[in-house]
This record gives structure tokens, sequence and C-alpha cells, in this order.
């Protein structure tokens, strides 16, 4: 893995780990994307090797122009690298059709976006079940599955309630129940707070450490450092390459805000 090395500091967080890791859930090695802008070629992605163990709560953080938006689109199977080699749930996906793409994502991949990209006039509960219409094979109880995800994430009074029945919030919060309900083995979430006020960007950052301690990986963009405090392995890209990789202490409940209490009058 590409790292700089810096001198160690008091509460510097830890260097990811070169010793055996657990199960890799995605590897990529000597991963390149390059794109043809005119008559130039547009290096996005430089030789980048790591992995992802399954289980990992990993924060991918850089400038505009890094490499973390391409990087999050390979791991999406939404594109493919121009060399070296990604991956995902034991498949390369530099050999897959377009067809095996989409199965790909439909069954190890759920994602979740910075704008919610919920239906305006459908349902909480609906909204859910809608990647199941692409389930191969379909599920007979579908309803029951978005039901129970719906009541993972906290919405299970608000199942039958469009999108402008609910606050930004509620509306991500639908967003990460449809992204479970095919049960992915990773979650792959583009900025998600970043349509939020702060209290709720820890409401949901809370949901997401509770969805990890469940055993699902999540992959988190984001360009917030606090955000990237929640995940325990922060990634970070520079020119398309890796230059730091670490792992931290990462926070698991949002911290209590108390309201100071007014004394007497004078």
């Amino acid at each position: 893995m590409t790292v700089i090395d810096r001198p160690s500091a008091g509460d510097r967080p830890a260097r990811a780990s070169a010793g055996p890791p657990a199960a890799a859930l995605i590897s990529a090695h000597d991963l390149s994307k390059v794109y043809r802008v005119g008559e130039q070629d547009l290096v996005a992605l430089d030789k980048v090797t790591l992995e992802i163990a399954a289980g990992d709560f990993v924060a991918i953080m850089g400038p505009s122009g890094s490499g973390k938006s391409t990087m999050m689109n390979l791991i999406g199977a939404l594109d493919v690298p121009t060399s070296g080699s990604l991956r995902l749930d034991g498949r390369d996906i530099g050999t897959l059709s377009a067809d095996d793409l989409a199965d790909l994502r439909n069954r190890s991949i759920g994602f979740v976006f910075q704008q919610f990209n919920l239906l305006p006039r459908t349902s909480a509960l609906r909204q859910v079940m809608l990647p199941l219409l692409y389930a191969h094979p379909r599920p007979e109880n579908g309803e029951e599955l978005a039901r129970r995800r719906l009541e993972q994430v906290g919405l299970s009074a608000r199942m039958d309630h469009t999108p402008r029945q609910l606050s930004g919030g509620q509306q991500q919060r639908v967003a990460i129940a449809r992204a479970l309900v095919n049960n992915p083995k990773i979650l792959l979430a583009d900025e998600p707070t970043g349509a939020l006020d702060s209290k709720t960007s820890e409401e949901i950052m809370q949901v997401f450490t509770d969805l990890n301690r469940e055993g699902i990986t999540v992959v988190l963009v984001t360009h917030e450092p606090e955000i990237a405090l929640w995940a325990g392995r922060r990634i970070t890209f520079r020119d398309g390459r890796v230059i730091d990789d670490v792992r931290q202490t990462p926070i698991t409940e949002a911290p209590i805000t108390e309201t100071p209490v007014a004394g007497p009058s004078p």
C-alpha cells in the first residue's frame, strides 16, 4: 500500500497494519484509471494497491481531483479499471460483462448518496422495495424485508410517509434502508451527510456505526474530517494515489449536548 511515512506523535492514529488482514472483501492491485480528454490522458488513479476486509468501516478522503470519487465508482462496480485489478467479493470486475456487473451491484453493494434520490410521491415502504424488483430471484416476502429494514433504521412509524412528509435525516434513513434491502455485503456511501445539519449528520453516522457493528462493511467517501472520525480506518488520496492509510479509534456514539440551565434573574 502506498503511504507517506511520518514521524510518530503522541496521539496520532496508528498506521494500518501490514500484517495478515482478515478476509479481503475489496482487493485492489496496481489499480489505475485513465480518462481520455481530448488529446490528453487524465490519470484519475495511479497504481493503487489496498485491501478492505469484511466488517471494516473505512472513510475515504481527499481534495477535489484526488481520485476518491473514481475509487468509489470502481468499488461500486460502476466503472472498470484501465489497468491493474479490483476484486469485489472474490470477482475481478475487469473481467465481467455489463450484465454481470449489474448483478454484482444488485447482490453485493448498497448505495447511499448525498442527495437521497427518493421518488417524490412514493411511500417510504415502496421506496425501499424498489431494488427488489431487480433481484434474481425476486423474493416473495419483499414487503416484509422492506419493513424490517425501515424498522432497523428507526422508521417503523413512518413507513407510509412520502418524502415531503419526512425530514432530511428521515429521508436519508429511507435511502439507507433501501440500500440494505438486498442484504449487501458492502454499504457504499458517497458524502451521505453533505446535505444535512451537524446534529442530523451525527444521527446518520450513528446508523452507519450500528450497521457496521452488525457486520456490514461500510465504505464512506467524505471531505469532512469530523465525519471520518466515525470510521475505524481512514484512507487519504491525492493525485490519484494513496498518501495515508491509518487505523483510528472511531467515535461510536454521538456526543450528548447539554442545554445550559439559566441561572436566577438578577
